[in-house]
């Protein structure tokens, strides 16, 4: 979903992103590499100040849970509890709960916990630390309004969205920030295609609502409208 949070960073919106874990280890990754990636990411999808003066710097947190090693229980739970009320988050964006990767449907059900942990008014979170200068304390209790679902699932699904976001004009972003992780489809030729892939899908999803390009979601709740004028 990088070309919606471009977006919305340029849009002024105050983006955190939420590393569960580091990522390693992988064939081509260290740490050390993956966290200079990550970084590089975030800024890329941060707006020109040039070009959006109303726009926000992409943040990010690393919540440091042991990759291949996720577990939904409420130690993770209330870690990512304690994100929220820093952050005062008012809508989670979350993997899509269908998956063939563990760690992916382990975070998926610690957030839709998370998101109600959060609100609990005699419970005390952790703060997220080793980040005390992205989210420097723990606001009160919180629960966001809205949960939506991306799609980055492991299975051969096609994404089943009941709404598409507009990314015209991000989409370069989007790719220039999934090139950033060059350990991951830069350096591995066969993860190249994948580049491919997200661009064709994109552009696809686009011309379904008459745009350049869009990014699928998914939401169990239904959404309002106020007027007709959201519509693509």
């Amino acid at each position: 979903m990088g070309g919606s949070i471009a977006k919305f960073a340029a849009q002024g919106h105050d983006v955190l992103l939420l590393d569960v874990t580091n990522g390693e280890p992988t064939p081509h990754g260290t740490v050390e590499k993956r966290e200079r990636e990550a970084e590089a990411a975030a800024k890329i999808l941060s707006p020109d100040p040039g070009r959006f003066p109303e726009g926000r710097p992409v943040r990010r947190v690393q919540l440091g849970l042991p990759n291949r090693y996720v577990e939904h229980d409420v130690e993770s739970r209330h870690k990512v509890a304690g994100v929220i009320r820093a952050h005062q988050a008012e809508i989670l964006f979350v993997p899509f709960p269908e998956d063939a990767h563990p760690d992916h449907r382990a975070v998926t059900r610690i957030c839709e916990d998370a998101r109600f942990d959060a609100k609990l008014s005699k419970v005390d979170m952790p703060h997220p630390e080793p980040h005390p200068w992205v989210l420097p304390e723990i606001g009160p209790p919180i629960y966001p309004k809205w949960l939506f679902y991306y799609y980055c699932t492991h299975l051969r699904w096609l994404p089943d969205p009941n709404f598409l976001i507009d990314i015209s004009g991000f989409l370069e972003q989007k790719m220039a920030s999934i090139r950033a992780y060059e350990t991951q489809f830069v350096i591995p030729e066969k993860n190249r295609r994948v580049m491919e892939w997200l661009e064709a899908g994109a552009k696809y999803l686009g011309s379904r609502i008459g745009t350049d390009a869009a990014e699928p979601f998914f939401t169990k709740e239904p959404l309002g409208l106020t007027g007709l004028g959201g519509l693509a």
